[in-house]
């Protein structure tokens, strides 16, 4: 551009000036400080606007731009993404756990008793069986069996384990009733509460009057059941323990009592048992010219009905004193026959199984004596090895009544 243009154009812009500024009114000072703070105003809406949109995301974003527009459609899975859903990370900052409402699992108390702490214990035992027992209800057993008074109570066997499944050992005891040489036994779970007292838990089995009279083990295995030997019969009266059935019982706690859950629930007939039947005949004496006596005999049948050999039979008769054994069916008897009266007595036998012996007993009046007529019992019972009792099923055909005159 040539010099005339330029000096052209600073004069029109020279006289421009003059003539606008003459009718512009200047801002005083207080108009001044109001547009600085409207501006002010301004830029910090503007950086606010700014930051939320950064930090907002895009959903923010969105409605920012546009309110009236849809928000965008969800990410959805592909078929090959798991339909397992990720864990999420913890929404606290800082990496603190966020508190729980959960409360804490409590501990059980360890139940593990010896003998020595459950005899020195007051205990509350369940009831015995009806009839005469022993107490209790805040009792003291005694340490060993042995050492119990009548009716009393006695610790036979003591194991532990987990019975109720709370995570620790509770204790199982034998207990026994002393009544006279035996009594009636129970076994009985116990515990510790949260003091450490000693509690009952429950009776887990007991011995009954039929099957079975006898509890002759305990064991606690590791799943929680408790397993008790029973046996069919209790030794004692003639009866030894070794012939005795045994049979393994499993029970299980069901949150209020012990119930039976493995093994047997009876028995069968007890090998050493047969049936035994005796009969007899009536006695009549008759005159024994001889010597004035009067003399005659008991014919007595024996039948075994059973399946076992009888390697004897002890033989009773209830007769009246005044009559004498007589003859040789007693020599087997013993040397003095007579010792056993009364009641006259012998051991006959042995008897097979099936089989039957047939016997006469002779007895004697002596002279001058006198008999008034009446009746008497015959009685036979089986024994089998080291001359213990057989178990008869039917005792009642083991006697029979005979009249003499």
């Amino acid at each position: 551009m040539s010099e005339l243009g330029n000096v052209d154009l600073a004069g029109e812009f020279t006289r421009y000036r003059e003539t606008m500024l003459a009718g512009v009114e200047v801002p005083g000072p207080a108009e001044v400080r109001r547009t600085v703070r409207r501006r002010r105003r301004h830029h910090l809406a503007t950086a606010t606007a700014a930051a939320v949109a950064l930090l907002g995301g895009p959903a923010v974003g969105y409605a920012a731009l546009d309110r009236s527009g849809p928000p965008p459609e969800p990410v959805r899975p592909t078929p090959s993404a798991s339909p397992t859903p990720t864990p999420s990370g913890s929404p606290n900052p800082t990496g603190t756990p966020s508190p729980t409402t959960a409360s804490p699992s409590r501990t059980a108390p360890d139940g593990r008793i010896s003998r020595q702490q459950l005899a020195a214990a007051r205990v509350d035992l369940p009831a015995w069986r009806p009839g005469p027992a022993c107490p209790t209800d805040g009792v003291r057993l005694a340490a060993e069996a042995g050492s119990a008074r009548e009716k009393t109570n006695a610790i036979e066997e003591v194991e532990t384990g987990d019975v109720d499944g709370d995570g620790a050992a509770e204790t199982v005891a034998l207990i026994r009733c002393a009544l006279g040489s035996g009594g009636p036994q129970q076994a009985v779970a116990f515990d510790r509460d949260d003091a450490g007292r000693i509690v009952t838990v429950g009776r887990i089995t007991a011995s009954t009057i039929e099957q079975p009279q006898w509890l002759t083990g305990l064991d606690v295995r590791a799943d929680g059941v408790v397993r008790v030997q029973v046996a069919d019969l209790a030794p004692g009266g003639g009866w030894p323990g070794d012939w005795s059935q045994r049979q393994w019982r499993g029970y299980r706690w069901s949150g209020e009592r012990f119930t039976q859950v493995e093994g047997p629930t009876s028995f069968g007939p007890n090998p050493y048992s047969t049936d035994l039947a005796v009969t007899a005949k009536d006695l009549i004496l008759a005159d024994d010219p001889t010597d004035g006596s009067r003399v005659g005999a008991i014919q007595v049948r024996i039948r075994n009905l059973g399946d076992r050999r009888a390697d004897a039979v002890p033989l009773t008769l209830d007769l009246p004193v005044a009559l004498l054994p007589y003859g040789s069916a007693w020599s087997g008897c013993g040397p003095d026959p007579g010792r056993y009266r009364p009641p006259l007595s012998c051991d006959l036998g042995p008897v097979e199984a099936g089989g039957e012996l047939v016997v006469r007993l002779g007895v004697r009046l002596p002279p001058g004596a006198r008999l008034t007529p009446g009746t008497a019992a015959v009685r036979g019972a089986a024994t089998g090895p080291g001359g213990y009792n057989l178990l008869d099923p039917d005792v009642d055909n083991n006697e029979d009544t005979i009249a003499y005159r």
